[in-house]
């Protein structure tokens, strides 16, 4: 239900997110007992385990946003971080926020909303963001990408450095986002950046 809250009006929206995990099945909110109106708050979740670096940077980006109301200098905020476990999932990590105060709707709901809308007209909340995790994340990938291959050469500390600039100017495909997790090159275009590198290869033991 809340992939869809940025199509709706803010007041539609407000009256569909309150409560929205009283609908859920097999799930136990234990702050429920806590709050004087909990069918007032809305649970949104923003990221898992497992999920993608397009839902990471966005959550990043949503984090940011309501970090005000987290910090906000009062004992009853309206925002609360939420980190829960799942079997399916791992864990999953999101943001619980009281959608009316006093009959009113609260500006970290109106925040979401509006953040939600921004998802609807696009999928990236942070293009600049987004392409540093991916970058991060194919600096990452190259040493594993390479683990069947690397021991088959004398290569230097900044390696995964050079290759990744060489692969960039020659072979770009080969860091291409894979499955939303960054690049992943194989093993024929990382061979090919080791040689044209010069990086020679070791001689194989005796057995």
């Amino acid at each position: 239900m809340s992939n869809r809250l940025g199509e709706l009006e803010l007041e539609q929206a407000a009256k569909e997110a309150a409560g929205n995990w009283r609908r859920w099945d097999s799930f136990a909110w234990f702050r429920d007992s806590e709050l004087e109106r909990p069918e007032d708050w809305f649970i949104y979740y923003g990221h898992h385990r497992d999920s993608g670096l397009l839902d990471q940077s966005n959550s990043i980006q949503i984090g940011k946003a309501l970090q005000p109301f987290i910090d906000a200098d009062t004992d009853d905020p309206d925002v609360i971080e939420e980190d829960h476990h799942h079997w399916v999932c791992g864990w999953i990590k999101g943001w619980s926020v009281l959608v009316h105060r006093d009959g009113e709707i609260t500006e970290a709901f109106k925040v979401l909303h509006g953040l939600l809308e921004q998802l609807e007209d696009y999928c990236i909340l942070d293009e600049s963001h987004y392409s540093e995790m991916e970058l991060e994340a194919t600096f990452e990938n190259i040493p594993l990408a390479a683990i069947g291959l690397k021991d088959d050469y004398d290569l230097p500390d900044d390696w995964a450095e050079q290759v990744y600039d060489w692969l960039s100017n020659h072979r770009c495909s080969a860091l291409e986002n894979v499955d939303d997790q960054g690049g992943w090159p194989d093993e024929d275009d990382l061979r090919a950046a080791f040689e044209s590198l010069g990086y020679e290869q070791v001689e194989a033991a005796c057995s």
